[in-house]
């Protein structure tokens, strides 16, 4: 049976995280705020819990979804590197809505789904999320929602999607930004804007200066399924708790999980904590 947290209330939000944490590192499924919607989350690197998180939502493992991180530390760790823009653009956004997809370290047990060796990485400006994260490590978060539905704003339309699915929601009042999280694409050698987003593309330029977009590249006689070549998420564009549906990292054999399930605790939205 799932349970819900007042987050409002302190004994209740110290009590919500608790649950939280232990349902996370048991494999289970949990509900949380960010700073854009509403997320369902998995550990990261437990797979039969994103495969859950891919079942709850009506997914296949062909749209993997992102992975949010409590501090900057925890998401250098998680990609081979970050580019000649990946720092300037943290430094500049972070935390904040701008997910970074970049190469994936292949040093980590994991399997986020179907993906070409990347992994796309997010630090939120919410407090509740980032407190929760510095506890249970990365997450896997998709929007919480049914795959094709609107992204849920409220706890309750969440759970009202997700009903049993979840074990834990934690109820962070209204939230959500009227856009997702600004994709861009870090692994070539020129940023790519995969989605637009919160944060302008203007802005972005500003930082990377040179940003390529799909006008870029757009060939007439291109007939490929529109769906084969959407990064974005469904191709409704609804999930937008952080970047899902993007070309996620080939799990590769390897070490590399235990230093990665807890960072330091504590609220702070400090990027280095």
């Amino acid at each position: 049976m799932s349970r819900r947290y007042d987050c409002s209330e302190p004994m209740e939000r110290t009590r919500g995280i608790a649950e939280a944490v232990s349902a996370a590192r048991r494999g289970e499924l949990i509900v949380l705020p960010t700073d854009t919607v509403y997320g369902i989350g998995a550990d990261a690197f437990t797979p039969p819990a994103v495969s859950a998180l891919l079942d709850a939502k009506g997914r296949g493992r062909e749209m993997p979804p992102p992975v949010l991180v409590g501090s900057v530390r925890a998401a250098t760790a998680l990609v081979e590197d970050l580019g000649t823009y990946g720092q300037d653009l943290i430094d500049e956004f972070w935390p904040g809505a701008l997910t970074l997809v970049c190469r994936a370290n292949q040093n980590l047990l994991w399997d986020l789904g179907e993906t070409k060796g990347t992994v796309a990485v997010r630090m939120p400006m919410h407090e509740l999320a980032v407190e929760l994260l510095k506890e249970t490590g990365p997450l896997a978060v998709s929007s919480a929602n049914l795959s094709g539905e609107a992204p849920a704003r409220t706890v309750a339309e969440a759970e009202k999607m997700l009903g049993d699915s979840v074990s834990v929601y934690l109820d962070g009042g209204a939230t959500g930004h009227a856009e997702p999280s600004t994709i861009v694409d870090l692994t070539g050698s020129i940023p790519r804007l995969l989605r637009a987003g919160a944060v302008s593309e203007d802005k972005i330029r500003s930082v990377v200066g040179v940003l390529l977009t799909d006008e870029d590249d757009a060939d007439p006689d291109d007939t490929d399924d529109p769906d084969d070549t959407d990064h974005t998420g469904d191709a409704a564009g609804t999930d937008h708790a952080d970047g899902g549906g993007v070309d996620l990292a080939k799990p590769a054999d390897g070490a590399g999980k235990t230093s990665l399930t807890k960072d330091e605790p504590g609220p702070s939205l400090s990027k280095e904590d």
